[in-house]
This record gives C-alpha cells, structure tokens and sequence, in this order.
C-alpha cells in the first residue's frame, strides 16, 4: 500500500535532478493530450494547457514552484520567436494597405476594454486604482494563441492580415495604457508620492515603448546584414538565433518589451529585402517544440485555488465577461467605422480573447512594484485578488479563447471546409 507514494517520491526526485527529465515529460504529456484536444475539435494549445495544469504543484506535483526559474528561458525564448513572426507580417505593401484600419479598430477595442472592464469592476466595489490596473491589463491579447492556430491551419488573406496588425497594435498601445494607469493609481493609492510621479511615468512609458522599438529594428537591421549574402541555412539558423537571442536579453535587462523589439525586429527584415522571407521560413521547423513547452509551463502556473474564494470567484466571471464583451464589441465598432466587410466585421473579435504572457507579465509587475511592498495590509489583500483574478482569467480564456479564434479564423477567412 505504501509502494506507490514512495515511487512517486523518487520520480519526483528524478524528475528534479535535471530539467531535462521535466522537459521530455512535459512534452510527451502535452503531445498526447494535445492530440486528444484534437480529436474533440479543440486546438493542441488547449491540449497543452490542460497537460500543464495536470502535471501543475497543485494536481499532481510532477512539475513543481521551484522548477518554474529553470524554464523561464523557454518562455522568453517563444515570446521572442511569436513576436518576430507576428512582426514579419508588418511588410510596407501590407501597411499601405490596413494601417489606417487597423490602428482604429485597435484603439476602439482597446478603449471598449478597458472602459467595460473598469466599469464593471467599479460596480462591484472593487476601489478605483485596482478597477483601472485591472482594466489596462485586460486589453492584452495573447498573440502567442493566435499566431498558433493560425500556423495550425495554415491560413492568409486579408482576415489574418488585420488579424496579425491588430494583435500587434493591441499590445503596443497596452503597454502604453498600463503605464499611465499605473502612474494614476499609485497617486491615487498615496503611496511612494515622493518618487512616483504621474508626468514621469508618462514619459517613461512612451520611452520604454520608443526604446524598445529602436533596439529591435536595429537587430532587424543586423540580422540582414550578416545574414544576406549567406546561402547555406544552417549558417542563416545560427546568426539570427545569436541575434535575437542577444536582442531578447538585452530588452529583459533594460526592463524593455522583448514583445516590442521583436515584433520591430520582424518588421524591419521584411522590408528591408524580401529575400529575407526565407529567414522565417528556416526558422518555422523551430517553433513547434518551443511553442509547445510554452504553452504547457503556462498551464503548470495555473492555480486551481482561485475557484475556492467566492469573492475572487466572482471578480473574476465579472472580469472575464466585461472583457469579452468589450473586445468583441470594441472590434466589431472598430470593423464597422471602417467599412470592412460582414464576415470580417463578424468574427475577428473573437480572435482577441486570448490572454496569457503579457496579462500575467503586468500583474506580476505591478505585485512586484515599490507600490505593493509598501501598501497596508487590507490594500495587500486586494492586490492579491487581481493577481488571482488575472490568473482566473488567463486559465478560462486559454482554453476557450482558441477554440473561438479557430472558428472565427475559418469563417472570417472563407475556410469553412477545413476540418
């Protein structure tokens, strides 16, 4: 009777003797159950999530807290990969074409966001500065999800170009909300007044977004550089791996957006020269294993502990629900200011509804702060909420959200008879 929790224990005990054990085990899990999301007509990604969250400290204790600082290389290097495909797709004929739309439908769904969101919180008693960090933070859309499935079904066209441009809008100008909101509501919370300062973290967000900007098409630019007259492709995997490897960590160690510098970095390879093209189509036999430990580490952070507080419970439905409904709405007002046809206008708000890296990202950044290690006590507790209410969220929306954007992919673009 006593054998099986013993040899429990030492599987756990191997499994931490090298993360390489926890690696090989996470994917093999993520596989299996991605192939059997798959045969129930869910994306992988769900298949992933849900493999994380079983083999999570608080199921099964296979993959514990403390394996979580040996990984985090993977999810900086996958944010990296997406956001330099998504960057990619922001060549100078496609901008012609959808930047004026795009940029209205994102700044419609990001208002439309953070007002329901904000709103809602705000009636159900939540105190202002929390309402409005948890309003800014719910305007964040997972691009990881979305490139996903769209590479699963191997989808272009007009839908997926709007679709890539906002995404990309959608975390620029969250990344700019956040930081302003941030300075109001630590005004607001009267704490740290002598160093945080309104105007000044203004400023420092535009400056982060500017800088973050900058470094990346001057890695774009290097990547060209070094990489045009090579033909060999494992000469080309090996200098623009290094590049935004090196990009990647210098953006991290400046406390820049890695999201934002690789998205810059993309866009700057594709117009500088449409040989560099092939540098995306080398590198795409890369991603999916990286793709899929990100997706399954994520789940491992999911905690299951949120479903238990009523309080939290409730914040977080009313959270989840604002936040659907002004993304949804906000685009589809977006679509129909600027004309775009029904089954754009129909389905691209679904599309949006992801949230992982980036919501979790700010949240974590805000418990981190000054500002939260100074709070009092009954302040503390309510941080604790939107910590949890942002990791409710990002467990609900991870596993509905694909499937959505699936469906929405396939009837936005014309792709009813994929299977």
């Amino acid at each position: 009777m006593n054998g099986l929790p013993v040899m429990l224990v030492h599987f756990k005990e191997v499994l931490g003797a090298h993360p390489m054990f926890a690696a090989g085990l996470l994917l093999m899990s993520g596989y299996f159950i991605g192939k059997l999301a798959a045969r129930v007509c869910l994306p992988e990604i769900t298949g992933y999530i849900v493999a994380g969250l079983l083999m999570s400290e608080g199921v099964t204790g296979v993959f514990s807290a403390e394996m979580g600082e040996s990984f985090r290389i993977v999810t900086e290097v996958a944010l990296g990969l997406i956001a330099l495909t998504i960057g990619a797709e922001f060549s100078g004929s496609k901008l012609r074409r959808i930047e004026a739309k795009s940029v209205v439908i994102a700044a419609a769904q990001i208002v439309a966001t953070f007002g329901a969101v904000a709103g809602a919180l705000l009636l159900m008693k939540m105190s202002l500065p929390f309402a409005l960090l948890l309003g800014a933070i719910a305007t964040a859309t997972a691009p990881a999800a979305t490139v996903a499935v769209v590479q699963s079904l191997r989808a272009r066209g007009p839908f997926i170009d709007y679709l890539y441009g906002i995404v990309a809008l959608d975390d620029a100008g969250c990344v700019i909300l956040f930081g302003v909101v941030f300075a109001f509501a630590s005004q607001m919370l009267q704490v740290g007044a002598e160093t945080v300062h309104a105007g000044s973290q203004v400023v420092h967000a535009f400056a982060e977004v500017g800088l973050s900007i900058l470094i990346g098409l001057v890695s774009g630019y290097l990547v060209h550089k070094v990489t045009k007259n090579k033909e060999g492709s494992n000469e080309i995997t090996i200098l623009s791996v290094s590049i935004i490897f090196l990009t990647t960590a210098f953006a991290i160690q400046l406390h820049l957006s890695p999201l934002l510098t690789n998205m810059a970095a993309g866009s700057a390879l594709v117009n500088l020269s449409a040989r560099n093209h092939r540098i995306f189509r080398i590198l795409e036999p890369l991603t999916p294993p990286v793709y899929a430990l990100f997706f399954i580490i994520a789940g491992t952070e999911l905690d299951l502990g949120v479903f238990a507080n009523p309080r939290v419970l409730s914040l977080g439905l009313v959270y989840i629900l604002f936040r659907s409904i002004g993304k949804y709405g906000g685009v589809w007002v977006g679509c129909a200011a600027t004309r775009l046809p029904l089954p754009i206008r129909d389905n691209l708000g679904w599309c949006m509804l992801p949230q992982a890296g980036v919501a979790i990202g700010l949240v974590l950044l805000v418990q981190t702060s000054p500002l939260a290690a100074s709070l009092p006590p009954e302040v503390a507790r309510t941080m604790g909420d939107m910590v949890n209410i942002v990791l409710l969220s990002v467990f609900v929306n991870e596993l509905i959200g694909p499937p959505l954007s699936k469906y929405a992919i396939i009837r936005g673009n014309g792709m009813e008879d994929v299977r």
